[in-house]
């Protein structure tokens, strides 16, 4: 008698197991299903109701913040796959640990300042900016990078089809903005006009990370306009970091070492 109570009885709660699992997926509780369903498979008995609890909405909570993180790093289409842990130190490129440190922690963005990062081709700019970009991601900052001179195409062909007001209300809900090689190529009138536009809207608002080939001391030139660079560097200079990148290609570097 009591075997077959006892049989009952597990076919009752494994029933009612089940209804749990499928509510919670119903419901789109794809990590309280998982951690459910593990707490099953290792035959859980002994946990409490508050620690079963906790356990379940902790999940949930990690798997919706890994679903975040995964949008913003895939809407931020960054160049480089980096983070911050694969900036390497090692080489002599004028790379202050202590600062980026500091910048890690993502404090420039809720100060809406800014980083200009400069240096030659191959010191490791671009993957500087993407692996701070990475960062913001992590901490739920919606960040977008963009190649300087893509954007600059891209928010001209907008104004053309009258869409520039739409594409400029997406780069102005990011808190982030990492314009990549920054004067790689002219500006021309229309673009200088977006690129003043761009600045304004962020300044002391939001960040802009910038890297760039060439000195912050040549920018101006670079601009091309006297009227537009006054207007650009005042509102982007005062409140910026910049990091001066120096020594050899660090693509090289690596090709050389890969070789032998």
């Amino acid at each position: 008698m009591e075997n077959i109570e006892t049989r009952g009885l597990a076919l009752v709660n494994a029933s009612i197991n089940e209804r749990s699992r499928d509510l919670m997926n119903k419901m789109r509780l794809y990590g309280m299903s998982e951690a459910f369903e593990e707490c099953l498979q290792n035959n859980m008995e002994d946990i409490t109701p508050d620690a079963m609890l906790y356990k379940l909405l902790t999940r949930e909570s990690d798997y919706r913040n890994n679903l975040a993180i995964a949008r913003l790093t895939r809407q931020a289409n960054f160049r480089y796959n980096a983070y911050p842990e694969d900036i390497d130190f090692s080489r002599n490129r004028n790379l202050d640990r202590n600062l980026i440190e500091r910048l890690i922690s993502l404090d420039f963005v809720r100060d809406a300042q800014n980083i200009f990062i400069t240096g030659p081709s191959g010191t490791g700019k671009s993957f500087i900016a993407s692996a701070l970009g990475h960062q913001a991601c992590r901490a739920g900052i919606k960040t977008l990078y963009s190649n300087a001179a893509k954007l600059m195409g891209h928010m001209k062909l907008a104004k053309n089809n009258g869409t520039l007001e739409q594409e400029m209300r997406k780069v102005e809900r990011c808190p982030l903005l990492i314009l990549d090689d920054m004067f790689l190529v002219s500006l021309d009138a229309k673009e200088r006009a977006i690129l003043v536009e761009i600045i304004e809207d962020r300044h002391e608002r939001k960040s802009i990370i910038v890297t760039s080939q060439l000195p912050v001391s040549s920018w101006y030139d670079a601009i091309g306009d006297p009227t537009v660079a006054d207007a650009v560097l005042d509102r982007v200079i005062h409140s910026a970091c910049q990091i001066e990148l120096k020594g050899e290609s660090m693509r090289k570097i690596k090709a050389l070492k890969n070789s032998k």
